[in-house]
This record gives C-alpha cells, sequence and structure tokens, in this order.
C-alpha cells in the first residue's frame, strides 16, 4: 500500500480549520473576558455559552472516536451484535437523568467543578483522594482516543501511527492552551458537521456495494457470519444490565458533563442542553450501526481486502475504517476519514480541559497555593493540561494496555465517585468518615473482583463466575453491587461516627474532622473561595 495522498491533504485541511477556529474562540474568549473572571471564563466560558454552542460541545463529548468506532465493532462482532450496542441508549439515559437531577443543586451553589461539592462536604483531603480516579479515567481516555486515531490512520493513510498521534496531540493541547472552554466548545461545533455529514454520506456507498447482501435480511437470517442482530444468552443477562447501569449512571460524575451544563447562561438552558445532546449521542450512533450491518453482511473475498475476513484477522477493532477504505470510493473514504479524525479531537480536547480545570481549580488554588491569583490558577491550569496531554500521547504509544487501563478507572469512577457525588449533593448530613470507609469498601471490592484484560485474577468469585480458557468471566452485575455496597457503607458510617462522638462513646478529642461539637460550623465554598482574597484587616472586622 502507498501513502495516501489526497486523504492526507484532506486531513491537513481539517486539522488546519480546526486549528484556526480554536485561535479565533481563544481571541473572542479574550475579548469577552473583560470585567469577567479570567479562569471561569477559560473553565466554564464565563457561565455564559448558548443553547446552539452548548448542545453541539455536550455532544460531541460523547460521540468520540471510540463511541463511532466501538458501535460498528460491536454491531460487526458475531458474539455481539445490535442488541449489544448499549451506548448510544446509555449515554442518553444518562445525560437525561444527569439534566433532571444533577444540574439544579450543582449550579445553584455556583461549583465550577464535578470535585467542589465533594471537597466543600468531606473536606480537601478527602477531595484529593477522590480526585484521583477521574484524572486517571481522563488521561488514559485522552491516550486511547489518540491511539485509536494512530491506528485508523496507519490503515487507511499508509502513515505510522506515532506521528499521526502526534500531530494530533499536538494540535489539541494547543487549541485548548489558548482559548479553554470557548476553543472547545467553538471547534467542537465544526467536527460535529465534519462527523455527520462524513458518516451520512459514506453509508449509500457502502449499503450499494456489490459485495454487501441486504442488511435487512442479514439481520435475521445466516449469511457470511451470524445474524448482525445478535441475542443476549440467560447467562449473560447479569453481565448485560451490569454494562449497561454502569452506562448510565458511571457516566454521569464526569467533569466534562457538568463543564458543558456548568458554562451555560441559565439552569433552564443547561437542562434543555443536557437533554438535547442526549437525543444527539442517540442520533449520532446510527450510521454507525448501519457501517457496521453492512461489514457483517459483506462477503470480503469480493472485495480488494479480501480474506480471511476482518474478525478472523483479529482487526474487528478497526471495522469502521475498513469498511469505508474497500466498500466506498476513494474519493469517499477519504470524507469518512474526516469524521474519524473529527470524533476523536472532539473528546480528547473535552478530557484534556476537564483534568486542567480539576487540578488548577480543586488542587492548586484550594491546596497548594490558596493565596493564589486568578492569573497563577490559569498559568497553572495551562501548565497541567501540557504535562497531562503530553503523558496521554506518550501512553499513546503502548494502545494495547491503554484501553484497558481506561475501562479499569471507568469503572472506579463508577464505583467509588458516583456515590461519593450522590452523597455529598442529596445527603448533606454524611461526613468525612463515611466517605473514606466508602472509598476504602469501593476500591477494595471492585479490584478483588479481578480484571481480565490485564491479567488480574479475581479473589471474589461472585456468583455464576466461569472460568473459560483459563480467565475467570464474572457474570454477576459486581460493579453495580459495589456501587450500591459503597452507597450503603456511606451513609451508614457517617451516621454510625456521628452518634458515637454525639453520645460521648468516643471521645470527642478523636474527632479529626470535626463533624460534632466543637468543630467549626460549615463555611459555603465561595465563602471560603471570597475570605481567602479578602486581606488580613476586612478577614477581621467581619469576624468583629
Amino acid at each position: 500500500m502507498t501513502l495516501n495522498i489526497p486523504g492526507l491533504v484532506s486531513l491537513t485541511v481539517f486539522f488546519t480549520l480546526t486549528l484556526a477556529t480554536g485561535i479565533w474562540a481563544s481571541w473572542k474568549s479574550r475579548k469577552d473576558q473583560q470585567n469577567r473572571n479570567p479562569t471561569e471564563m477559560a473553565m466554564v466560558g464565563g457561565r455564559n455559552i448558548n443553547v446552539f454552542i452548548g448542545l453541539f460541545t455536550a455532544t460531541a463529548t460523547w460521540v468520540g472516536g471510540a463511541y463511532i468506532n466501538s458501535t460498528a465493532e460491536i454491531v460487526y462482532l458475531p458474539s455481539k451484535g445490535l442488541l449489544w450496542v448499549q451506548a448510544p441508549v446509555g449515554f442518553a439515559l444518562s445525560l437525561v437523568i444527569g439534566g433532571l437531577f444533577f444540574v439544579n443543586p450543582m449550579r445553584s451553589k455556583n461549583y465550577v467543578t464535578v470535585m467542589d461539592p465533594l471537597q466543600e462536604t468531606y473536606g480537601n483531603m478527602m477531595g484529593t483522594l477522590l480526585f484521583i480516579p477521574p484524572l486517571l479515567g481522563e488521561v488514559f481516555w485522552f491516550a486511547a482516543i489518540l491511539a485509536s486515531l494512530g491506528a485508523t490512520m496507519r490503515v487507511i493513510l499508509d502513515i505510522g501511527g506515532s506521528l499521526a498521534i502526534t500531530i494530533s496531540a499536538c494540535t489539541v493541547i494547543l487549541y485548548t492552551l489558548l482559548g479553554g472552554l470557548y476553543s472547545v466548545a467553538y471547534t467542537d461545533v465544526i467536527q460535529m458537521v465534519f462527523i455527520t455529514l462524513s458518516l451520512w454520506i459514506c453509508i449509500p456507498f457502502a449499503l450499494g456495494n456489490s459485495a454487501t447482501e441486504s442488511i435487512y435480511h442479514t439481520a435475521t437470517h445466516q449469511s457470511y457470519q451470524d445474524p448482525w442482530i445478535g441475542k443476549i444468552e440467560k447467562e449473560y443477562l447479569g453481565r448485560w444490565l451490569d454494562d449497561f447501569f454502569y452506562l448510565v449512571l458511571g457516566s454521569i460524575p464526569w467533569q466534562t458533563f457538568f463543564q458543558r451544563v456548568l458554562s451555560a447562561a441559565s439552569t433552564g438552558q443547561a437542562r434543555l442542553i443536557s437533554y438535547l445532546s442526549g437525543l444527539g449521542c442517540f442520533a449520532m450512533a446510527i450510521p454507525s450501526v448501519l457501517i457496521g450491518a453492512v461489514a457483517a453482511s459483506t462477503d470480503w473475498n469480493q472485495t480488494s481486502y479480501g480474506l480471511p475476513s476482518p474478525f478472523e484477522r483479529g482487526e474487528s477493532v478497526m471495522i469502521l475504517p475498513l469498511v469505508l477504505q474497500h466498500l466506498c470510493p476513494a474519493y469517499i473514504s477519504i470524507t469518512g476519514l474526516g469524521a474519524i479524525a473529527a470524533a476523536a479531537m472532539s473528546s480528547a480536547d473535552s478530557a484534556l480541559l476537564s483534568t486542567g480545570s480539576m487540578f488548577a481549580h480543586n488542587i492548586y488554588r484550594k491546596i497548594l497555593r490558596k493565596k493564589a491569583s486568578e492569573t497563577e490558577v490559569l498559568w497553572a491550569m495551562r501548565t497541567s493540561m501540557l504535562v497531562f496531554g503530553a503523558g496521554a500521547a506518550g501512553l499513546a504509544f503502548h494502545s494495547s494496555s491503554v484501553y484497558d487501563l481506561w475501562f479499569l478507572s471507568g469503572e472506579l469512577v463508577y464505583a467509588l465517585l458516583f456515590p461519593q457525588l450522590c452523597c455529598a449533593l442529596f445527603a448533606p448530613s454524611t461526613n468525612t468518615y463515611g466517605s473514606a470507609a466508602g472509598f476504602l469498601v469501593g476500591l477494595l471490592l471492585r479490584l478483588l473482583a479481578g480484571e481480565p484484560a490485564l491479567g488480574i485474577p479475581p479473589v471474589i468469585l461472585y456468583p455464576a463466575c466461569s472460568l473459560v480458557n483459563g480467565t475467570y468471566s464474572q457474570l454477576f452485575p459486581f460493579k453495580t453491587f459495589t456501587v450500591l455496597l459503597t452507597l450503603g457503607t456511606i451513609l451508614a458510617v457517617s451516621h454510625l461516627a456521628k452518634a458515637l462522638f454525639q453520645r460521648n462513646l468516643l471521645p470527642r478529642s478523636w474527632d479529626v474532622c470535626n463533624i460534632v461539637g466543637g468543630a467549626a460550623i460549615p463555611i459555603p465554598l465561595q465563602q471560603v473561595e471570597k475570605q481567602e482574597r479578602l486581606p488580613a484587616t476586612a478577614l477581621e472586622e467581619n469576624h468583629n
């Protein structure tokens, strides 16, 4: 295979357009930030993002390279099929639930990040500990996106994956550093247009290829492989439900979601953005489903790909770019490549911005440098984004392990962060002791369940656990079970600790977290930040 010059030119144009949009958006943000907090402009767009831009950026956050590629792959796999494609419905429900229950309490206190209510309720030390799972999740997510993009470039353009990873990472880091949320939001508009138009342009050519049978027939009838509609075996129902709840509830406690709804101009607009982006996520999965169905209905021996099939060669993960390359004309497949690149970058910049925002706002400002100026916090955010972005790009070269680490860290966010966030927002009587106990229980239960992809054997063998080819497979919904136990532990230990100290069953001198008598009265997060910026004389006057 030779270098695909037209494809390379097409990608160059796309990357240039994206970078130019990001630079323009950064100029616009500087123009708009007069008389506004510069760090709030970078992190939540000055809370002035309109519904149109908000809808595009919220949808683009979830519709990434992994989303469109994995949807097509799951439909194509003979052992899975359409019934195992849970992300479109799962993400849609997640965004609706987030809009219904989480937007109002987060916006009512003018929070900036998802870590704010956790630090306010459980303290800075516990907040720092809870920062670790989402940090790892965002970095591994960024790395996995870059690795996916590099593999796609290698297949279609025949260029080194490392070169594609480096160029993509540099482009994303540059425009995100320059404009913060403004650059990310406005480039998301360009990227969503590319994704939508590019994939839908490819669909008629893929469906009409002579090597492809009718997908309506192959949905329920055996052809070149099992029907692509798929089926859910009775013994796998527990795992299916576990994965579904993980997608629905585990997608809520991420800064990428709250950054969008906190940046809206009003609570009503934030909810509307959340609801509409849920519909957008579902709709954006349709082209990938059709491409997966086409791949399952194709006689690959009649294409330039030949035999054995992608599944037999172990290349199912690349099924979307393979369909574009071998079932569509060259000039059409180039547009499809633009969709994949756009999808990858739309999620990568969101991951980068969220890690930088949480580190600068929750770690640097609240713990490391409590008296830092706004300019200093802004530079801390930019520096952390550069460090995290470079680290993720380095990890992307080891793609075989990055995906597995991303899945594990995402499950840790579900098991650890979701119960903590729910308690902080809806059960304010919980305290640091309960939070710490819940964190420990959730972490142990998840790790002791094992992770076959990383070679971690299970210590806890849940019901229906089976041994297949020397590897244990947990069929019990253990992830959701862990979430429920973590939630129960936080509530129970919080009330137990409070009762023990209030009834003097434990000496109050042991109450290092000050949850009962003699403790300082909690001060709202915004008042703490305001007081930290007041001169000492002003603080004395307020005290008097």
